[in-house]
């Protein structure tokens, strides 16, 4: 028996099987999902498996028939493994349909885009974002929930209360999707209605979304009019090449050497997929040149982004931010629905507050996180953020969007007519400049790093700290302040406490 669906045939009546499993102990998501090394999932005997099972199951069991869940990912190693996975085991739960990116490419800020677009119950995202990829790299799994945001903590927290105890999972094993075959494929599961699988085109609702945000037709004099600048954008062999490609050149008619690096690759042609000085070295030593006027980078999975100007003229994100807030006006969106709020996480340098008390908006300083904004968001709080960590946002989606800050940049540069470099002067003229950066340990022992932080605690918290004078070279730093940075969310009263110690200094240089 076949059911035949837009040319697809699918076998009819499919079989549920139940694995028994044993629990793992290590399956708390983070600020992100489970992020572990591919052999991990690999060498674990149902390692992905339990915790696919382990997000379906937070979802209720009478949503799951007319829900729809979208899932997508950034093309790297075991990606779709875990697709066939996650379309077995949705199956077996009884979910009634899956929404899937062509080869089951589709960026965490599309993703987060179809989820709205189509009212589906939630996402499920296969990336670690700016980790390495490949056989030795990492690999990530993320839920997202129906507004398209990460999962608060208290799915997350369920989520890791299942994982913890589960005993069994459900799985179709014998389905199998073509995923490099735009349109849908049906069939039958036993002792549930048809389930559907439709794979979508990557690329066309995240760029009719970016349609009605931006002024293509402005973007497009740009980028291509007789008055064109010159940009160089890098993918880094993640997932927003075939989105730059599409949008930015083929669309906005950037040419096609703008590009670099468009192919999503497993292991991200053996590079890390981080949009920073060090990781994008090749970028800044081209944009150094005096060629382009513009480049940006991205990350493996599309939500962060690095902006350069000519010469290699670099913004950092805490100014990244604060500059498209206080250039708002250039952005149609905003135009539209005005700007209810701007946020940024603690880490951030505070030159996005300056906009804020300049333009006289409420300003919100979270946790570490993007589900703390997108809870501002869906109170009608919050319209721009930005995280220290490359990541630049708005409530257009609940996810921080790479692209969609670049073109916020080029929106800006067409209208003020100015370069990078002068737009940022003119912003610290104006608002004043807050230095800041940012030091990345990598391949630390958990341990010993946990051992360093108890340390800090333990010094800062002793009631000699504060007051206390250190010196290097010819500058003197005395301890101001000393404590736990503790949010309080101002929609639903939750606490999230222990991210990071602060330590305040004023600084003396003798004359």
């Amino acid at each position: 028996n076949w059911i035949v669906t837009d040319s697809h045939r699918c076998c009819n009546m499919v079989k549920i099987t139940v694995i028994k499993t044993k629990p793992y102990t290590d399956q708390k998501p983070g600020t992100s999902g489970l992020r572990k090394r591919v052999t991990v999932f690999q060498q674990n005997q149902h390692y992905a498996e339990n915790f696919i099972q382990s997000i379906i199951s937070t979802i209720d069991s009478a949503q799951r028939q007319e829900g729809t869940l979208v899932v997508g990912g950034d093309g790297r190693f075991f990606m779709k493994d875990a697709i066939q996975l996650i379309v077995q085991i949705a199956a077996a739960n009884g979910i009634g349909r899956l929404v899937i990116g062509q080869n089951g490419i589709m960026s965490t800020p599309a993703v987060s885009c179809v989820i709205r677009k189509i009212k589906a119950v939630g996402g499920i995202i296969l990336t670690a974002s700016h980790n390495p990829g490949g056989p030795n790299g990492d690999f990530g799994i993320k839920f997202n929930i129906s507004s398209g945001g990460p999962a608060p903590e208290g799915i997350t927290d369920k989520i890791f209360q299942i994982s913890k105890s589960l005993q069994e999972y459900h799985i179709c094993p014998e389905l199998k999707v073509d995923l490099s075959t735009i349109g849908k494929q049906t069939f039958e599961i036993d002792t549930f209605k048809p389930f559907t699988v439709e794979i979508v085109d990557s690329v066309e609702s995240y760029a009719e979304m970016l349609r009605d945000i931006f002024d293509f037709a402005a973007l497009k004099e740009l980028l291509s009019g007789p008055n064109s600048i010159n940009i160089r954008l890098d993918a880094m062999h993640g997932v927003v090449g075939p989105y730059v490609k599409k949008i930015v050149c083929e669309e906005l008619g950037s040419p096609a050497y703008s590009a670099v690096n468009c192919v999503p690759s497993e292991d991200f042609g053996g590079h890390h997929p981080d949009p920073n000085l060090t990781y994008a070295a090749d970028l800044v030593n081209t944009m150094k040149g005096g060629e382009y006027d513009f480049g940006a980078a991205f990350d493996g999975d599309g939500d962060r982004n690095m902006v350069l100007g000519k010469h290699g003229f670099f913004v950092n994100p805490s100014d990244s931010v604060a500059v498209i807030s206080a250039n708002f006006t250039s952005i149609p969106y905003f135009q539209k629905t005005g700007v209810k709020g701007l946020a940024r996480s603690m880490p951030t340098s505070r030159a996005l507050d300056n906009v804020a008390k300049a333009l006289k908006m409420p300003l919100y300083e979270t946790h570490t996180g993007w589900k703390y904004f997108g809870n501002l968001m869906d109170a009608g709080k919050l319209s721009l953020c930005g995280e220290e960590s490359f990541g630049t946002g708005s409530d257009h989606i609940r996810e921080k969007d790479g692209l969609w800050a670049v073109l916020a940049w080029l929106s800006i540069l067409a209208t003020r007519k100015q370069s990078v470099e002068d737009i940022m002067k003119d912003h610290w003229q104006k608002f004043g400049r807050n230095f800041f950066t940012r030091y990345d340990y990598e391949e630390v022992d958990s341990d010993a790093a946990n051992k360093m932080i108890e340390h800090l605690q333990t010094t800062m918290f002793d009631k000699a700290f504060v007051g206390q004078k250190f010196s290097s070279g010819d500058k003197t730093y005395q301890v101001d302040k000393a404590d736990n940075f503790e949010y309080t969310d101002p929609v639903d009263g939750s606490v999230s406490k222990g991210q990071v110690s602060q330590v305040f200094l004023n600084i003396s240089i003798p004359l």
